[in-house]
């Protein structure tokens, strides 16, 4: 199975949270309180995003974080990155240049790095603006087919 980690999943969760309102400054505390998630896990993701530059430090009594960035300009890859480092859906994709002791006879290695491609680019063509606007309920996904897919208006 092929699943977020944890700290995936609340880091889309919490800028998704500030990205409802990108203006004001959001304190840990608040969005712990908002998110139900420990304030420490808050921290540490928050801290997260702004080493990643997605999010901006804001000092002082009322400081906090807000987005450094407009939400159609942050995408779901680089919030997932920021906490998860670069996506690699096998053990090969993530070795940094060092190759794996099964690659001369792996004939497939080839072929992840095209599924771990895939995948990156779909979730960099989704942004926190997109992920953070509710579908509304009766919303019904339509497959895309050829002639939609070329429809420019």
């Amino acid at each position: 199975m092929i699943r977020l980690s944890r700290f995936a999943d609340y880091a889309v969760l919490l800028m998704s949270h500030i990205a409802r309102e990108p203006k004001r400054v959001h304190a840990a505390g608040s969005m712990a309180d908002n998110t139900r998630l420990p304030v420490p896990t808050v921290s540490k993701i928050l801290a997260a995003m702004a080493r990643a530059g997605l999010l901006e430090s804001i000092r002082g009594r009322d400081g906090g974080y807000r987005l450094a960035l407009h939400p159609r300009d942050i995408t779901v890859e680089q919030i997932i990155s920021a906490v998860d480092g670069p996506i690699a859906l096998t053990v090969c994709l993530e070795s940094h240049g060092v190759s794996c002791e099964l690659e001369g006879i792996c004939p497939s290695q080839p072929n992840w790095r095209r599924v771990n491609d895939a995948l990156r680019h779909a979730l960099t063509g989704v942004s926190l603006a997109e992920i953070s606007t509710p579908i509304p309920l009766n919303f019904e996904l339509q497959p895309l087919t050829w002639e939609r897919s070329l429809d420019y208006s």
